[in-house]
């Protein structure tokens, strides 16, 4: 391809918003150009790995027995009402046409309405089922260029069993699937343990690669390997002892406290003393949640722990349930459920809210003054608290997700009616699994792990090119016959080539604009080198990861690019 009439707008300076390596380099290097807060083109350059990476995902999805589909990205929105997920997915879900129609942000509705109409008996399955499709989200801030967008491109795939024995294969054979397709796309990447949200289901990872620019949290042990997206994660940390002599409950008059810090100083004690006290709704019944100190309430924790609809007490909605606002309510004399994190279980000489505003109560012993309680684990876990499988530290951090795989078991199978009729003639619903991977996010973590200051540093698996050939001063007769016999004999030998062949351009414009596009050789073509030998010329070869530089014979140049290309 020749850069003279190839689509490449290179950029020296990008907007303010642009403030993440991956979102940088594309739009300098001419890959993506943003129409609207999170929608994005890609040009020319930046879909040759988009189309590279996805070829990469079906060559992995067809070898574990994957069939591709291509679903309609536009749904009705009836079938969506059958699984109740038009509601889980709130306003993040796109509704046109006089809300009769929806953008599908994912497809499971749509591969168990398909399968339910044909799937019918035992010997129908197993089946796996992909499609690479267009998916829409209403993200109410996009960010981070591709990373977090409306429109993005997405693998998803499905699996269909008879039972949880052999949806487990399926389930195993995407996790193998996946590692040879982000180690093919040469991304450092690990796998932590994940919450199923919207997806629903009894388990699930995510493949996540470290990164400032990541939408996620995750807690990690570098001694074991422990590691979980920190919607579930877990650690060891001190519980609150239980002292030997419970005081006696006492109200306290606490002005104008509505905080724990508040507390503690008002009260000269540790924070550790503190029961804070959030209301949740849950299925429009108030439960009061009781965390130590200033820990914070995992809500993915709780969501999972109680299921159906979660979401915090709204301001006006305190008072009524609580008699007091936030920063006075307690469990004393709470008429609801009550959970109590683990880190409380049984604790006594706590202060907490009275449920009377500009009060606090001390000396609560929750064995003694608290009814009904129940315990879980709803903490979220920090950086330097134990880690749950061994003695070491765990280190929490930003990470980006690349996939995410769901053991979906019957959740849609049972509400969608997709059933089949087993060897005896008896029927269940199918069993099933789905596994998503970001095609846009996988270009951009390669660019996060793989650039420099100056440019991207592809290696030949991705890159939009083998080669950046390079003529200097192509007004010259002898280079431009030397560039014109080089082009032709490389991509006659099978290469990807971009030719460089401008002639109004400087060569410090043509140097800085190949190691901003990153191809993994670069092929220097000058007059001076040219005459340099006696039989035939020679030009510079620079390799874009190492800066490497050396000479070679025109005469040697194919089977040294090759040789180059193979290591």
């Amino acid at each position: 391809m020749r850069l003279s009439k190839y689509f490449v707008p290179t950029l020296k300076e990008v907007p303010n918003d642009a403030v993440v390596a991956s979102h940088i380099l594309m739009l300098r290097s001419g890959m993506i150009r943003m129409l609207a807060a999170g929608i994005y083109s890609f040009l020319p350059l930046g879909y040759r790995v988009i189309k590279k990476i996805s070829e990469i995902i079906r060559e992995e999805m067809d070898a574990i027995g994957g069939q591709e589909f291509h679903l309609p990205a536009l749904n009705p929105k009836e079938i969506w009402e059958e699984t109740g997920r038009v509601e889980a997915f709130g306003d993040t879900l796109f509704h046109i046409k006089n809300r009769e129609y929806v953008l599908a942000p994912t497809h499971e509705e749509i591969m168990t309405f398909h399968a339910r109409n044909v799937v019918k008996s035992y010997k129908d399955m197993p089946q796996i089922w992909y499609q690479i499709q267009t998916k829409f989200r209403n993200e109410p801030r996009p960010r981070s260029g591709v990373i977090r967008t409306r429109e993005f491109l997405m693998k998803d795939a499905y699996s269909f069993d008879i039972n949880q024995d052999e949806q487990d294969k399926s389930y195993h054979k995407h996790d193998g699937a996946y590692r040879n397709i982000f180690d093919r796309c040469k991304i450092k990447y690990f796998v932590v343990g994940a919450f199923s949200g919207a997806m629903g289901g009894s388990g699930s990872e995510e493949f996540m690669v470290k990164s400032d620019a990541g939408e996620d949290t995750v807690a990690y042990c570098d001694a074991c390997g422990y590691s979980a997206n920190l919607e579930v994660a877990a650690s060891v940390v001190e519980p609150r002892k239980r002292e030997a002599k419970s005081e006696k409950i006492k109200e306290i008059h606490t002005p104008n406290v509505k905080s724990i810090d508040e507390l503690c100083e008002f009260l000269k004690i540790d924070e550790s003393q503190c029961a804070k006290s959030r209301v949740y709704i849950h299925n429009d019944k108030p439960v009061l949640i009781l965390m130590q100190g200033n820990d914070d309430v995992n809500e993915s924790k709780l969501e999972s722990y109680l299921g159906g609809t979660v979401r915090p007490g709204h301001p006006e909605e305190l008072l009524e349930i609580t008699g007091a606002d936030a920063g006075s309510i307690g469990p004393v004399g709470f008429k609801h459920k009550i959970i109590v994190d683990n880190r409380l279980k049984d604790a006594n000489n706590m202060f907490s809210g009275a449920n009377k505003n500009d009060y606090h109560i001390g000396g609560i012993d929750f064995k003694r003054d608290v009814e009904t309680l129940e315990y879980t684990d709803l903490r979220i876990v920090k950086t330097g608290e134990g880690c749950p499988n061994c003695e070491s530290k765990l280190d929490v951090f930003a990470a980006i997700e690349l996939g995410h795989i769901f053991k979906l078991g019957t959740k849609y199978s049972e509400s969608m009616g997709a059933l089949f009729l087993d060897e005896n003639g008896k029927e269940h619903p199918i069993v099933m699994g789905s596994y998503g991977i970001g095609v846009e996010r996988v270009m951009a973590c390669y660019i996060e792990q793989n650039h420099d200051e100056y440019g991207i540093i592809w290696d030949k698996t991705l890159a939009p090119f083998d080669i950046q050939l390079i003529g200097l001063n192509m007004k010259k007769e002898l280079v431009l016959e030397a560039s014109n016999k080089i082009y032709d004999e490389l991509t006659n030998s099978g290469f990807e080539v971009l030719f460089d062949d401008r002639t109004n351009v400087q060569a410090g414009f043509k140097f800085n604009d190949a190691d901003l596009l990153g191809m993994p050789v670069q092929v220097i073509v000058g007059d001076k080198k040219l005459k340099e030998s006696a039989s035939g010329g020679k030009v510079e070869v620079k390799l874009r990861r190492t800066g490497e530089r050396f000479d070679v014979e025109l005469s040697e140049l194919v089977e040294k690019i090759k040789e180059i290309i193979k290591e």
